[in-house]
Order: C-alpha cells, then sequence, then structure tokens
C-alpha cells in the first residue's frame, strides 16, 4: 500500500519559467536530462539528488532552473551549486569555473539540496539548463524494440535497491488496475476491455487476480491455471505489464495452499519464462499468521519459479492483510530484521483509502527507505470493499505513491455492485469500458490518474 522513496523527473515545459532563468544564448545546451531522486524524507523535510546531464552543444558554465510545484516547498540548503529560490522558481549555478561549470556534450553535474514542505511533496517541474528545457532526450532514434508501449519501453524490470528498475537500471512505476476474482467476472475481461485498459485509460499493468479458494484454483487447476495464462497473453500483445496474483484469502495461512502453488507456480512460470512482462504476485492478504510462517512459504515457493524464470520480479505478501504488519499491531520492522532470503523480490503493501490513514501511511514512508515495495491492491473506500469513496484519503495516498515511484493496483476493473468497482453494475455486458456514462466515483478518480503521462527514462 505504500510507496518507496525514490522520485524519478524528466523536465516539462512551464509558461514563464524562462524567464526566470537569464538565457546565456552562447552557451545554451540544445538538450539536457535532469534526473531528480528523493532520497531521504523525514516529518516536514526531505534530501533529494539533481543530475544534470547536457545531451547538446558543450557548455561553458550553467544555470539549471527548475519550479517547486507546491506552495508549502522551499529550499533549506543546497550543494556541489549555488542555489537560491525566489518564490517557486530554484536557481542552481554552477559552483566554480574550475570544477564542475564545464559541461561537454555527454557530461553530467551532480548536485543536491534539502527542502521543507508543508503540504504535498510532489516532483518539481520545468527544468531548464541556461534557460533552455530540458526535454530528458537528445531527440535521437528510439531504444531497440521500444513501440512506445509500457513493456516496448522498459522490457524485462528487475528490483535493484529499494525501486523497481528497467532495462536502463532506472527506477519506473507501474499504474493500473486488478480484476475481481476471475471466477466470478469473466465476462470483464475480453478485447474490448482490455483495448480501453491499455489504450483509454493507459495503463501499464493488469494484475490477474486468482483465487484459490471461494470457487477458485482448487476447483479446477488446469482451466484456472489456463485463464490465468490467456490474460497474460492479452496484457502482452498490448505491451502491459501481468501481475499474476495467487489469491490467497481464506485460510490467511499461505502454507495451506502450499503445494498448490508449487503447482500452480511452476507451470505458469515454464509457460511464461520468455516473456518480459510477467511478475508473480505468490501470496495475496496473509492473515491470521506470523511472519516466519510467510517467510518460510515465501523461501520454498520462489525457488519454484526461479527453475522456470530465473529473471522475473517476484512479490512477497506481509503479515495482517499486507499491511506489512501494521493491522496486526505489529510494524515494517519485522520484515527489515527478517528479510526473505531471495533476490529481485518486493513486499506487498495494500490499503483501503477510507480504512487505512495516517498511521499506515507513516509506515509505508518508513518502510519504503529499506524495503522494495508493491502495492499490488488498494481501494478508494472501506476496507469491505464498500462504503462512500473517501477521495481525500486517496489522493493523499496516490500521492505519496507518486512521490515515492511505487506501483500500484486498484481493485476493481470489474462490475461488483460495491463501490470499490470501476464500474457500474452492467457495464461489462457491453463494450464500453471508458466513457464518464460506465465509470462509478471511483472508476473516474483512477482513470483519470492512470491516464497521466508515466515518465519511463531510459537514458
Amino acid at each position: 500500500m505504500k510507496r518507496f522513496l525514490a522520485l524519478l523527473a524528466t523536465c516539462a515545459t512551464v509558461l514563464g519559467l524562462t524567464a526566470l532563468v537569464a538565457p546565456q544564448p552562447a552557451v545554451a545546451a540544445t538538450g539536457c536530462r535532469v534526473d531528480y531522486t528523493v532520497t531521504n524524507t523525514w516529518q516536514g523535510g526531505f534530501q533529494a539528488a539533481v543530475k544534470i546531464t547536457n545531451l547538446g552543444a558543450p557548455v561553458a558554465g550553467w544555470k539549471l532552473g527548475f519550479a517547486m510545484p507546491d506552495a508549502g516547498q522551499r529550499l533549506a540548503q543546497g550543494w556541489n551549486a549555488t542555489w537560491s529560490q525566489s518564490g517557486s522558481a530554484v536557481t542552481a549555478t554552477a559552483a566554480a569555473p574550475d570544477w564542475n561549470a564545464a559541461l561537454a556534450t555527454g557530461a553530467a553535474a551532480e548536485l543536491g539540496f534539502t527542502g521543507t514542505f508543508s503540504g504535498a511533496n510532489p516532483a518539481p517541474s520545468a527544468f531548464t539548463l541556461n534557460g533552455v528545457p530540458c526535454t530528458g532526450s537528445d531527440d535521437g532514434p528510439p531504444p531497440v524494440g521500444d513501440d512506445g508501449t509500457p513493456v516496448g519501453i522498459n522490457g524485462q524490470l528487475h528490483v535493484c535497491g529499494v525501486n523497481l528498475c528497467n532495462q536502463y537500471d532506472r527506477p519506473v512505476q507501474l499504474r493500473g488496475m486488478s480484476t475481481h476474482g476471475i471466477q466470478w467476472f469473466s465476462q470483464c475481461y475480453n478485447a474490448a476491455s482490455m483495448d480501453a485498459l491499455a489504450h483509454d485509460w493507459k495503463a501499464d499493468l493488469l494484475r490477474i487476480a486468482m483465487y484459490v479458494q471461494e470457487d477458485g484454483y482448487e476447483t479446477d487447476p488446469a482451466g484456472f491455471t489456463d485463464r490465468v495464462n490467456g490474460l497474460v497473453d492479452m496484457a502482452e500483445d498490448r505491451g502491459m505489464y501481468a501481475l499474476i496474483d495467487f489469491h490467497t484469502l481464506t485460510p490467511g495461512d499461505p502454507n495451506y495452499n502450499l503445494d498448490r502453488a508449487k503447482t500452480f507456480f511452476a507451470s505458469v512460470a515454464a509457460r511464461n519464462a520468455d516473456k518480459a512482462n510477467v511478475i508473480y504476485e505468490i501470496a495475496n492478504e496473509p492473515n491470521g499468521v506470523s511472519w516466519p510462517a510467510i517467510k518460510s512459504y515465501a523461501e520454498q515457493v520462489i525457488p519454484v519459479i526461479r527453475a522456470a524464470d530465473p529473471d522475473a520480479v517476484i512479490v512477497v505478501g506481509t503479515r495482517g492483510w499486507s499491511s506489512l504488519g501494521v493491522s496486526d499491531g505489529s510494524s515494517e520492522s519485522e520484515i527489515v530484521n527478517n528479510r526473505v532470503n531471495a533476490t529481485n523480490i518486493m513486499y506487498t503493501f495494500h490499503f483501503y483509502a477510507a480504512s487505512h490513514k495516517d498511521n499506515y501511511r507513516a509506515a509505508v514512508s518508513r518502510a519504503a527507505a529499506q524495503l522494495p515495495l508493491f502495492v499490488t491492491e488498494f481501494g478508494t473506500v472501506s476496507a469491505t470493499g464498500g462504503g462512500a469513496m473517501d477521495r481525500a484519503s486517496t489522493t493523499t495516498w496516490l500521492d505519496l505513491l507518486d512521490q515515492l515511484k511505487i506501483s500500484y493496483a486498484n481493485w476493481t476493473y470489474s462490475d461488483a455492485p460495491e463501490s470499490s468497482a470501476a464500474f457500474q453494475p452492467g457495464t461489462c455486458d457491453g463494450g464500453d469500458y471508458s466513457s464518464s456514462g460506465v465509470l462509478t466515483e471511483s472508476g473516474a478518480l483512477l482513470k483519470d490518474r492512470i491516464s497521466t503521462p508515466d515518465h519511463f527514462p531510459t537514458g
């Protein structure tokens, strides 16, 4: 549910910012990229690293400009440059002519600062180098294999540090939707709905919720395995990542399904090992069980996947309905101090915005500094899946996830008769999955958030 703390921003153009940074035509860069990363946060404060890469002609001196997008964000102190702030506009000027002032084509300067914030803490925008907007590229050809889709751009994902990273070793955030139980709402997952999710919603991710009990996998292992593989293919055809969710809920101890998990994951991993779009979620919401028992389960299932698919990211559920233990009165420290003995893994966090608020957000903010987190499920309503949407808490959550660059999937891309569903009841009997008339309040909010442009770095 909560997100981690690495922010990567490329520049955008905001009218009026270039007037705040005096242009120097004789030495202006014709292309540049800025990598912005929040490296630490605390109550009311943060530390950020900034890397400027000159993609244009050589410059003899540089001045970086950008805008703080929130009125409560203020520069405190900086290093490796001379820093100043006027209103929302921040500038950083080369520290000394004989040190990092000259930037050859392809050269970079690294600097940083600490700041304070009183509201949200979104990434800065409108980066300029000597008054020229940074576009993030030199307008060269796209990478080989890049078809403009999330998978085409990012390729095989992996965990680097506490981040989910792409084929260029750069942190990325995936944003998407979760199916409901495919045993109940299979009519919602067809070519038209997948086209809408990929092209209208512009989602990066489809989470495939395969319940194990509740009339799910245990009733027809071969049939449910085929359904999951079919949805993986549909996501792949549209350039989306597929998160295969072994949806254990009742009973809450994943070890009850250990043999089923081994059988299922051995099959889907062997079948999908050559695909770049597959992520494995091995236990949805462990509950009523200790972290050591969950860890033991993970350390038995992960090798089964690795035997067939050594490269894919694997996501491990956490205690207390994947709350990092918070819902059980514990905290993330039990995981930090006793991590799963495996590599290329992430830990699950789930939240429902009307039920889980400041103490859960605080736990995620702490955990994100030490653990790679993935919000594989969240809702805009209460933990029951019903009740009124809590817009304020949902927005606070999503802003945090964006800030920390934590990937997420919303519950649910379905027309279930509950307020957490994205669609009005009966929508899946038709062919419209995008217009305002078929969306619930929750669906409208999520479509609006997900369809904003991704920022997938390729440098």
